[in-house]
């Protein structure tokens, strides 16, 4: 059968068509994204969350929306990275102090008296060569977005203050990573595991005398004003943390929408870690207001507290060493990377 001129056009039309309106579908799919986080949408981090996750759904015209589940709704804090890892969260954000020795490279930011801020640390932990090489791989299963910590944290007590390293003997203090847990041992007291969201409870019981904890923690996302009788500040040990994707979730995105997640997460480490470092000054007026003393460390007393860091952090590097792990290499580029940017970042030891 042969086709005249008017329906060869009408076919070439039809055809052209539908080539043309094919992208236009697929550009107007949507995209849902379950963001999970375990604590309350009043902390400055899930204020971060909120507003990324808010502005990625203004930036791709409402094609990649955000369904939030704040405060451990999906689940503990102890399976938020598996969320991210398995699909149940497209994105979470998780603690690696909650999967204790899963992360053994990356906690090494947790050591004593390595890192001065919440902003030094997220820019050490996002250095790229130190990702590239050690770090994302860690990091099994899940695409990670940003690596962060929080400010540094300083012993809190219930019963008794702490003023010298030898204060610290037989007190029962909940320690925040397996770092934290030596270092408490170290100084002479008993290292207890409790999970984030029990501190208060067990503090309350009595069944801990004490948290090493950042003041922002302390006062603001745990709210332990009134419960906390003494706060010696030592400034000594940063928690670290991540926001990482599924990979499947990632890989279905379209180009455009990848290029804006990346776009969203690149360059923030001095936001997400000056609003980390805010919280110390609020946190800390929540405990004082709850009638806590704060303490200071006498110059001596603080050499001491040190010394004593500096050999957990070495022993730590050489267990690590003699489980095959790059321990010395990832140890001494961030202790590098820690010390130049203490030169223009903010540090809780000046």
């Amino acid at each position: 059968m042969t086709m005249n001129r008017r329906q060869f056009g009408a076919s070439m039309l039809a055809t052209m068509s539908g080539v043309v309106a094919a992208p236009a579908v697929l550009a107007q799919q949507t995209y849902e994204m379950k963001l999970a986080y375990f604590v309350g949408d009043q902390h400055a981090m899930s204020k971060w969350l909120i507003k990324w996750s808010d502005e990625l759904a203004k930036q791709s015209g409402g094609r990649l929306t955000v369904k939030r589940f704040p405060g451990s709704q999906m689940g503990p804090v102890q399976q938020h990275y598996d969320y991210a890892r398995t699909g149940q969260a497209d994105v979470s954000w998780f603690l690696h102090g909650a999967t204790p020795g899963r992360f053994p490279l990356t906690e090494l930011v947790q050591l004593p008296y390595l890192v001065g801020s919440a902003e030094i640390g997220t820019k050490v932990l996002n250095d790229p060569e130190l990702r590239a090489k050690y770090l994302d791989a860690e990091h099994k299963g899940v695409k990670v977005l940003l690596l962060l910590t929080h400010q540094p944290g300083n012993v809190h007590t219930t019963r008794k203050p702490i003023r010298t390293v030898d204060d610290m003997k037989g007190l029962r203090i909940r320690f925040a990573s397996p770092t934290i847990r030596e270092f408490v041992a170290a100084l002479g007291g008993t290292p207890v595991g409790v999970a984030p969201t029990e501190q208060v409870e067990q503090l309350q019981k009595g069944t801990i005398d004490g948290v090493f904890i950042d003041y922002g923690g302390a006062g603001i996302a745990f709210k332990m004003g009134g419960i906390l009788k003494y706060s010696t500040e030592m400034y000594s040990y940063v928690s670290s943390f991540g926001v990482g994707m599924n990979p499947d979730f990632w890989n279905k995105l379209p180009p455009d929408l990848q290029a804006l997640v990346t776009k969203s997460v690149t360059g923030v480490e001095k936001e997400v870690g000056e609003a980390w470092d805010a919280l110390d000054v609020p946190g800390k007026k929540a405990i004082v207001d709850g009638g806590a003393e704060v303490i200071k460390l006498s110059p001596e007393e603080d050499a001491r507290f040190r010394k004593i860091g500096a050999q957990v952090d070495e022993a730590r590097v050489k267990e690590l060493e003699g489980k095959g792990l790059p321990a010395r290499a990832v140890y001494d580029r961030i202790k590098l990377l820690a010390d130049q940017h203490s030169r223009n970042s903010k540090t809780f030891w000046n």
